[in-house]
């Protein structure tokens, strides 16, 4: 029997504002940070679990308060129950009557299950000795189909339906697996396209960007629309015609607006329009979507949850699907959202902008194209270098593919040494 002996929270910030890393229409100054947790068990081994959520400065000791409030639900149970049962816990967690009251089932009290979740699902990987999206993709259909929450989505998913997907991609799982471990995974990059970045950097970077084998840049737009036009020329220009660019508004715009901004930067031949108004607006999304077509509409990192997600299906608003491995309810609703968007036949390029969040998705991702999809077409993971260095495993991207992970666990750990030297204290922040 191993027994979970303590849960640690912490508040870490890096300061990206210094340098505008990160910076878009809605957000001019992020400071990357995440409220980390640690699960810690009296596994001889010194097994331990960690998870996050990502944050940008500014409220992450909210969100670490959040956090604190799992603490009593997690410490002193069995581990081997918990993770025998993971759908158990889930819902454990997330159906909580008086917690769901803060929701429900969305926000900051919803991050946090889904962090502490995903705490847990790094324990079962390294337990197993496997990355997880293999240990993930090793799990039979039905095992898959018992860790979601069907309630809401079955007048778009049903358990069959879900176990039809699965088993579809069953016969082929194996050789998918070692065209992963060959090939890795198609990405594209963010690096050059914030909005702080001079025209000289933001040209600098898409240049090396297409050198570094990347077959799509993202930028961020939104602010002044002259401003806009000028930085795709520039981009463009640099990048030359055959690679992509993707544009994201990060919800700065109203629906009229977006629709008429996104006609005006068309002609730049635009790979999708990310987030162009509030990420709750499904009629909006779907009214903006008819409008653009045929550029599509990507939109999902600040999607809420798995409901919301099938709407946006539903209703058409959604011809890119962005998950985000530290929004919603942790890795079983992620699951959910994989099989919505495979009903649906929409591809998923997750998001992956921010701390920690590219080693968190990969294997989300990876384990779609295993056990869901089987597919890597118009499929790719975002990517931003920044801050891989204070991981344990960090991403490792080669030739515009992320490499599949092999270390045991769910790519969630900080080093000791980062958690201790960025762990923000009020007292020195107010000095």
């Amino acid at each position: 029997m191993t027994i979970i002996t303590a849960v640690d929270t912490f508040d870490i910030r890096f300061p990206t504002s210094i340098t505008l890393d990160g910076s878009d229409a809605m957000n001019p100054d992020p400071d990357y940070s995440a409220a980390y947790l640690i699960v810690r068990t009296d596994s001889s081994d010194g097994l331990e679990g960690h998870g996050f959520v990502f944050t940008i400065g500014r409220g992450t000791e909210v969100q670490v308060a959040a956090l604190d409030a799992l603490r009593d639900y997690l410490v002193g149970e069995d581990l081997d129950d918990l993770l025998r049962d993971m759908g158990g816990i889930s819902r454990r967690l997330i159906h909580d009557s008086q917690l769901r009251w803060l929701g429900p089932e969305k926000g900051i009290m919803h991050m946090a299950i889904g962090a502490a979740l995903n705490a847990l699902w790094d324990l079962r990987a390294k337990r197993a000795g496997e990355p997880l999206w293999l240990h993930l993709s090793r799990m039979s259909p039905e095992e898959l189909v018992s860790l979601i929450d069907f309630r809401y989505l079955t007048d778009a998913l049903t358990e069959d339906d879900a176990l039809e997907i699965l088993r579809r991609a069953e016969p082929g799982r194996a050789e998918r697996i070692e065209r992963l471990r060959a090939e890795g995974y198609p990405a594209y990059t963010t690096t050059p396209g914030w909005l702080g970045y001079s025209d000289e950097k933001l040209e600098r970077l898409s240049r090396e960007a297409v050198a570094d084998g990347f077959g799509q840049i993202k930028l961020k737009v939104g602010g002044d629309p002259a401003d806009d036009a000028r930085r795709l020329a520039i981009a463009r220009a640099a990048v030359g015609p055959d690679i992509r660019i993707a544009v994201d508004a990060n919800q700065r715009w109203d629906v009229p607006v977006a629709i008429d901004r996104i006609r005006e930067l068309a002609a730049f031949d635009l790979a999708w329009i990310e987030e162009p108004t509030s990420p709750d607006d499904i009629l909006g999304h779907a009214a903006i979507a008819r409008a653009i077509a045929p550029i599509r509409v990507a939109t999902g990192e600040h999607v809420q949850n798995r409901i919301v997600f099938k709407q946006l299906l539903q209703a058409g608003g959604m011809g890119i699907m962005q998950i985000d491995a530290a929004r919603v309810g942790g890795v079983a609703e992620n699951i959910a959202n994989l099989l919505l968007a495979a009903k649906f036949g929409v591809p998923v390029c997750p998001h992956a902008g921010g701390v920690g969040l590219c080693e968190a998705v990969q294997h989300l991702s990876m384990f779609d194209f295993v056990a869901v999809s089987g597919s890597m077409d118009e499929r790719m993971i975002e990517y931003v270098d920044h801050l891989h260095e204070h991981f344990a495993t960090p991403v490792h991207v080669a030739g515009g593919r992320y490499l599949a992970p092999t270390a045991p666990g769910a790519g969630t750990e900080m080093l000791r040494a980062s958690i201790a030297e960025h762990t923000w204290r009020r007292s020195a922040a107010a000095s």
